[in-house]
């Protein structure tokens, strides 16, 4: 089967109807908490990015579990955010309970040379019994028997598990499964099927799968080619998750949202110019032109 055949992509509208416009009763917690397992002593600013991004895809509530030296920065750079240590991560995975949903997102600018960064993943992936969405370097860890048994079980408990490689990473997943990695729109569907995920493979035209469905954004822009907007991202799609979100619409969604961000920043500061910041500023006018738009 030729999957470009059964591809589809969201309208405007349909994408609108997603946004997750808080309720009049609406408090912080009925609003959807993060905890987001991210950054590292190399790279504290991924923790920053991505759970700013989350505060502004509308989760009430993101706490950031981060490597112990990037606390203090985390905690500056959002005084809004909640900041614990690594060693709080047990306690911080704590399961939704009726009305207050929860999701996690782990690896967001972990250290490929920190070897707390896999047992991290793993232990994330075996202990939430919420949504989950993997990123960044964190992904490594799944490229293995290990972490592959891991999203299978968590497939079987009908725990929803997002996927967010960019190209090389999403070849690097499917070279131990034996999958062609050539075709974005395939593989995005293969790597679903045989890892058990919603899997979201990003480039200048992204493609997200659950297994049956393949959706495709074209809106990209290479504004969004610079270090840190996949951060943004991943903030993006886990607080769609945190609010209750379809996994597959939460992922198709938090993609629009940040490539329509990346447009409004480049419209203001250039292709050249535009830096993860800017795109993360950028994504409350990217939800006011989606819903202008419906």
């Amino acid at each position: 089967m030729n999957p470009e055949k059964s591809v589809r992509e969201y309208r405007a509208d349909e994408l609108a109807a997603l946004v997750p416009l808080p309720a009049a009763d609406a408090n912080k917690y009925t609003r959807g908490t993060l905890t987001a397992v991210v950054g590292s002593e190399r790279y504290p600013g991924a923790a920053c990015l991505a759970a700013a991004a989350s505060q502004r895809a509308g989760a009430g509530y993101t706490e950031v579990v981060t490597h112990p030296t990037a606390v203090d920065l985390v905690r500056a750079w959002r005084p809004s955010l909640v900041v614990l240590p690594r060693a709080a991560l047990p306690e911080a995975l704590a399961p939704a309970r009726e009305g207050r949903p929860r999701a996690c997102l782990v690896g967001c600018g972990f250290d490929v040379r920190d070897e707390e960064s896999g047992p991290i993943v793993r232990a994330v992936l075996e202990q939430a019994q919420i949504p989950v969405v993997v990123d960044g370097s964190g992904l490594d860890a799944l490229a293995c028997e290990e972490g592959r048994l891991l999203l299978r079980r968590r497939f079987e408990e009908g725990l929803p598990t997002v996927v967010t490689p960019h190209a090389g990473e999403a070849a690097r997943l499917a070279r131990p499964l034996g999958l062609p990695s050539d075709d974005p729109c395939a593989l995005a569907r293969s790597l679903s099927l045989a890892l058990g995920v919603i899997a979201l493979v990003k480039g200048p035209v992204t493609y997200a799968s659950d297994g049956d469905e393949i959706v495709r954004m074209t809106h990209g822009t290479p504004a969004l080619a610079k270090a840190g907007t996949g951060d943004v991202l991943a903030g993006l799609v886990g607080a769609l998750l945190a609010q209750g979100a379809d996994a597959l619409d939460a992922a198709v969604l938090g993609a629009e949202l940040h490539a329509r961000a990346g447009r409004i920043a480049a419209a203001r500061l250039t292709d050249v110019a535009v830096v993860a910041e800017d795109v993360l500023e950028a994504v409350p006018h990217a939800i006011a032109e989606l819903l202008r738009e419906a």
